[in-house]
């Protein structure tokens, strides 16, 4: 993990595709007690340090995690993402490009516990869960296409369901669909930025951590600033 803010209240990190948020059944060091252990050598603390867990980020996925340092920006922070106030933009890479260039999902997502896997409807069906989001293609390579995706509402695997029903997979992601994996067991799907107002100082926070240092990553982020040069 690499930190890109902190305050007294708040600290967001940019998590690898190999972190996990909270602990599991693998055992492993969640990014939860990382951003502790940071904390205490960094400020010499002796005791226990606060870290709160806001909002998960599956573990293949990388990018922005945002942890409360205090118990007040914790409670306001939890509220603010029930209510959307979080407002989270991802890059994707997908092998397929869409039809439209940009344009809204809106679909019905069944969660399936035993599988772990979200599975996507066009109507409600019992136990279904609405779920909404907002996609532009913003680069292409010669075999692949990054997708800009703001999420409108935060449900299980939405992303990577919602892409997958539209027929535009996630590289290296096999639950939805595609056929290969990534050799390092990620995904291509980044939360790139972050934008919510301060819990405590009321200030605008937005933060865009860097994409994972991939030669993939690199071309199409370099294909897209040169895209915007030509406009």
């Amino acid at each position: 993990m690499t930190v890109v803010y902190e305050d007294n209240h708040i600290i967001i990190v940019n998590k690898t595709a190999s972190e996990i948020v909270q602990g599991d059944k693998t055992g492993d060091m969640p990014l939860s007690e990382t951003v502790k252990q940071y904390l205490k050598e960094k400020y010499h603390k002796p005791g226990n340090v606060f870290i709160g867990v806001t909002h998960r980020l599956d573990r293949p996925v990388s990018g922005l995690v945002v942890f409360a340092k205090t118990s007040k920006a914790l409670s306001r922070l939890n509220e603010m993402f029930k209510n959307s106030e979080v407002k989270k933009t991802y890059w994707a890479i997908v092998k397929q490009t869409p039809a439209e260039t940009e344009g809204e999902l809106v679909n019905y997502l069944v969660r399936n516990e035993k599988q772990n896997k979200s599975y996507a409807y066009d109507t409600e069906k019992p136990g279904s869960k609405k779920a909404i989001l907002h996609y532009r293609l913003i680069a292409r390579s010669d075999n692949y296409s990054l997708l800009e995706v703001d999420l409108k509402t935060g449900r299980h695997h939405q992303i990577r369901c919602q892409l997958a029903k539209m027929g535009c997979p996630i590289k290296g992601d096999l639950k939805y669909g595609f056929p290969r994996s990534n050799p390092d067991g990620s995904i291509c799907l980044h939360a790139r930025r972050v934008r919510f107002v301060h819990p405590v100082s009321k200030e605008l926070i937005d933060v865009v951590a860097p994409v994972p240092s991939d030669n993939l990553w690199r071309s199409l982020k370099i294909g897209r600033a040169s895209c915007r040069e030509r406009v």
